[in-house]
């Protein structure tokens, strides 16, 4: 007997009983546009707060008066052994701050703040080149530019100079025979007096031929040694290496104390407050003045860096005048605050004829 067809459908099709909640497994596709979104948000975050860009953020720096005392109280500029005056007002040198290793974050944010610029990192840094490399670098270039304020205040004074062996190439033929810091005396038969005097001594002589150098270390006699020269591709005549350098020649020392500052840019302040101090002209005459500038031997006065930071950052520091190098004027007149005479000046003796003027309430030179 067969079934009836309801029947058999039945059977064929029984009822599909109902799932429990939670059974479905896997996420629908909002879910899973979720779950991505996420983790894309947290990675994002996690290398914006973690992740160095290659950038530097760039800010007005500290400022320290060359006629002040530095952080320990000691006198910045001080003569040991030589009369001092004592000036009034204050002889700024300015500075700027450099942020290495900033994130995604950090430079968005400091940005946006206003006091920030953010600069490629390769500007600054050498590839492959640490921080630690930079600061020594830095330090140097400081250093540098004490020995040179010092060597163009005193040459303005009218103290003689000595010429010193300032660096010795490895292996070449001074290292054979002298060491930094020897000065220099006699070379090729003729005498050094600056050195500007070295080179022109080696005129019409050959790589290969012995010359006879005297010179002086420490303290002890000085002495005659013979100097095979040696060669190099960009000079006809022999080659010493050496890199001459003129030093004061006096009987009292200069010191400059001040830590934590790097670069070249404080020689013209530094210039500045070494004459103050040994002379009663009173340069600043009780005004607030700052300024920037590498200055050379001779009292040349080149251009720096940062110079918008650094008009910036002398006037938060209560200055009234600015000496700007002649090269930075430009850019110092678009970033100038309020409040804030530039005067130009491209030489030792310009900012000093400046100074003389503002002292004595005539017009000045400007940018």
């Amino acid at each position: 007997m067969t079934k009836p067809r309801d029947e058999v459908a039945a059977e064929r099709r029984p009822e599909a009983e109902p799932e429990p909640a939670g059974a479905r497994k896997g996420l629908t596709r909002r879910g899973w546009t979720l779950v991505v979104s996420g983790v894309l948000f947290v990675v994002f975050a996690l290398v914006g707060l973690f992740v160095p860009v290659p950038y530097v953020a760039i800010s007005p720096g500290p400022t320290f008066d060359t006629l002040g005392q530095d952080g320990a109280g000691q006198p910045v500029v001080k003569i040991e052994g030589h009369p001092e005056f004592q000036p009034t007002g204050e002889l700024r040198m300015t500075t700027v701050s450099l942020h290495d290793g900033i994130t995604l974050f950090n430079a968005l944010g400091l940005w946006a703040s206003g006091r920030y610029a953010l600069a490629p990192r390769e500007d600054y840094y050498k590839p492959g080149e640490t921080n630690e490399q930079v600061q020594q670098e830095n330090v140097k270039e400081f250093q540098d530019s004490q020995s040179n304020a010092e060597v163009a205040a005193l040459r303005h004074l009218k103290y003689p100079v000595k010429v010193l062996a300032k660096e010795i190439t490895t292996g070449s033929p001074a290292d054979k025979v002298l060491a930094p810091g020897d000065r220099l005396l006699v070379v090729n038969g003729k005498n050094i007096a600056t050195e500007d005097d070295v080179r022109p001594a080696l005129a019409g002589t050959k790589p290969g031929q012995t010359i006879s150098i005297t010179f002086q270390h420490g303290t002890e006699p000085a002495r005659t040694e013979p100097l095979t020269l040696g060669s190099q591709p960009d000079r006809a005549e022999g080659f010493m290496g050496l890199t001459p350098a003129d030093r004061a020649d006096v009987p009292f020392d200069v010191k400059i104390s001040l830590q934590d500052v790097g670069g070249p840019s404080a020689g013209l302040m530094f210039t500045l407050a070494i004459i103050d101090r040994m002379t009663p002209d009173d340069l600043a005459a009780g005004r607030h003045i700052a300024g920037t500038g590498e200055i050379t031997e001779k009292g040349e006065v080149g251009p720096i860096g940062g110079i918008s930071f650094k008009v910036v950052g002398a006037r938060e520091a209560g200055a009234t005048d600015f000496l700007v190098p002649q090269q930075n004027c430009q850019e110092a007149k678009s970033a100038v605050p309020d409040g804030l005479h530039l005067i130009k000046v491209s030489s030792l003796d310009t900012a000093l004829s400046a100074l003389a003027d503002l002292k004595a309430g005539r017009p000045t030179p400007s940018c």
